[in-house]
């Protein structure tokens, strides 16, 4: 899918006054207000909002996709929250679906990566009660004895909340525990939208925006980076996103931790919120590119191709979107248990290499910290058995 250059979008005689003036202030990298935001979503059709988006990743990243290798560890599913929107955890009383592993059982996860080139870990789960913040700061230090290189990216801060809750600590002083025994940096997982009549409504148990927020400032006052996500397509409404990027890039400002921001597409298979219809695919391109507009301190923007699937995911990548992700090596069920587009959800580097040429854009092998490893456009693959 091709969007015009921004230079057309300026002279397009078509398009509002209103639109206009955001484009001219993207074209000379100023920012846009609250309301220009919503204003996007509201007035903005799908190749203007293409064309500013395209512009601003490229002025970032140039015709870099980013991905890394990486595997990802669900200790558990069995949950003391009761997200509405959730498909994935089971609740203490469910039996049904749930499992939780034991210490040898992700140890040995671990193993199973020995030689093979990954270079993260992503340990995220449901929130148990009986997995507490030492539990998790031994399970680390063990993991990272077997595989010293290996960036731990770990617990969401709803699952962080608790620990520190339970455990009678401050956010400071249990993310110094995780951080000593070697956890490196925090995933963007259970910020859904911040708003806070919309989150009393879709997740009331668990941590506030508030909670959220002031857990992931710390995280970045202690050295550690960290992400953020923004669940999108249920019952909220087109401030609600803005406002919930608002906060966001007002915490980018002060901290500057954030890596990536990740926009995560609701699903309605086998949760509490069924009934309600997905968005589209015009609206997944639509949410990204906004996201690209108004997110200008954020480097990246994240699309997870096994929730929208590989195709989707390409479509994005001339919408904003930078990075893909991972390999991912089908390890992780938080993705096909709510109705993803990819049910066995694992592509090899080669796979993914071909995915991201196909559009005319250059694979990028990265680390966490998205440090190249490995510039794929001239690669050759016959040289050697790439599977992970």
């Amino acid at each position: 899918m091709q969007t015009q250059p921004i230079t057309s979008v300026l002279l397009d005689a078509k398009i509002s006054k209103e639109l206009k003036t955001i484009a001219e202030k993207v074209y000379a990298n100023e920012r846009i207000t609250f309301d220009e935001g919503v204003y996007l979503f509201e007035k903005g059709e799908l190749g203007y909002l293409g064309s500013l988006a395209n512009h601003i990743r490229e002025q970032k990243n140039g015709n870099n996709v980013y991905f890394n290798r990486n595997f990802h560890i669900e200790p558990t599913n069995i949950c003391v929250f009761d997200c509405k929107f959730c498909s994935y955890s089971r609740l203490l009383k469910q039996k049904d679906g749930a499992w939780e592993l034991s210490e040898e059982q992700i140890l040995d996860m671990v193993r199973s990566y020995d030689g093979k080139p990954v270079t993260e870990v992503h340990i995220v789960g449901g929130v148990h009660p009986k997995m507490g913040l030492m539990y998790f700061a031994n399970l680390i230090k063990k993991i990272k004895e077997i595989r010293p290189d290996i960036h731990v990216k770990a617990f969401t801060a709803v699952e962080l909340e608790y620990m520190c809750r339970k455990a009678k600590v401050s956010y400071a002083e249990g993310l110094k525990i995780l951080k000593d025994h070697g956890q490196n940096s925090l995933p963007g997982g259970g910020a859904e939208i911040f708003d806070e009549v919309i989150r009393k409504e879709i997740c009331e148990d668990k941590c506030t925006a508030a909670e959220w927020l002031e857990i992931h400032e710390t995280a970045h006052k202690l050295g550690m980076p960290s992400n953020a996500t923004m669940l999108y397509g249920h019952v909220e409404k087109f401030e609600h996103r803005i406002d919930h990027m608002n906060r966001l890039r007002a915490l980018q400002d002060k901290t500057n931790g954030f890596n990536t921001f990740i926009p995560l597409k609701f699903r309605n298979g086998g949760n509490q919120m069924s009934h309600l219809k997905e968005v589209s695919v015009i609206e997944d391109l639509r949410n990204y590119a906004v996201s690209r507009i108004y997110m200008d301190n954020f480097a990246h923007l994240k699309a997870y191709w096994p929730m929208i699937g590989r195709t989707t995911a390409q479509l994005s990548l001339s919408f904003g979107v930078d990075d893909i992700d991972g390999t991912i090596d089908d390890s992780t069920k938080i993705y096909t248990m709510a109705g993803s587009e990819e049910q066995s959800p694992a592509l090899s580097t080669k796979e993914l290499v071909e995915m991201i040429k196909q559009v005319n854009r250059t694979p990028i092998e990265r680390d966490t910290l998205y440090n190249v490893i490995t510039d794929y456009s001239n690669y050759d693959f016959s040289k050697e058995e790439v599977t992970s």
